[in-house]
């Protein structure tokens, strides 16, 4: 963990994702609860690149953090490996918004095929997975949406507008949703089934 220092050094900005991001401190503060006890200092920081905050706290200044917020992205372990990985880098290269789009769409074609949707190409993977009902009707259009988001940067489409960071996080957003909807959440169901006691 990095320190409670003038910059806060990490790997990647919490909100644009870019590497070793220069975090300098704005503010630093002590706060203490009701009876003067429980003392923590703050630090609140600001990346240069795209302005965001983050904050962090330690037991005084100079020593190592014990929170940051936001916190790092941490993918959860039920999403499979490829997909997940490029979901890491699609938001790991956020400041670079074409690249993040096209590795977002990755991911969603990564998640169907792990969800044996692999014949065909992606148009046609996400109209069976509508029709087997894997995907809801609005499901399959945000995945439609994502698919020509990508596929407008993959071929470098003159007339298509350059995505922005925004229009980055839109199609992040949605490859994540669909994780938590495909493998995520029915994870999180099967371990809360097997902790049920027996039905009396």
């Amino acid at each position: 963990m990095p320190t409670l220092s003038n910059n806060l050094i990490l790997a990647r900005c919490p909100h644009c994702a870019v590497a070793n991001p220069n975090l300098t401190l704005l503010h630093r503060v002590e706060t203490k609860d009701h009876a003067s006890q429980n003392a923590r200092w703050w630090g609140l920081y600001s990346c240069a690149r795209c302005g965001g905050a983050a904050v962090a706290s330690a037991t005084k200044p100079g020593v190592e953090v014990d929170k940051i917020f936001p916190s790092s992205t941490v993918l959860p372990q039920a999403i499979p490996l490829r997909p997940r990985e490029y979901l890491q880098q699609a938001h790991d290269s956020l400041h670079a918004p074409a690249g993040a789009v096209m590795l977002a769409a990755s991911a969603v074609d990564s998640m169907l095929k792990a969800k044996n949707y692999a014949d065909g190409s992606l148009y046609t993977r996400i109209e069976k997975a509508v029709t087997e009902h894997l995907l809801t009707e609005d499901m399959g259009k945000w995945a439609h949406a994502v698919r020509l988001d990508a596929n407008d940067q993959r071929h470098a489409d003159d007339a298509a507008d350059l995505p922005t960071e925004a229009d980055a996080r839109r199609v992040l957003d949605f490859a994540r949703t669909l994780a938590e909807v495909l493998f995520v959440l029915p994870s999180r169901i099967e371990r809360g089934l097997k902790a049920e006691p027996p039905a009396a």
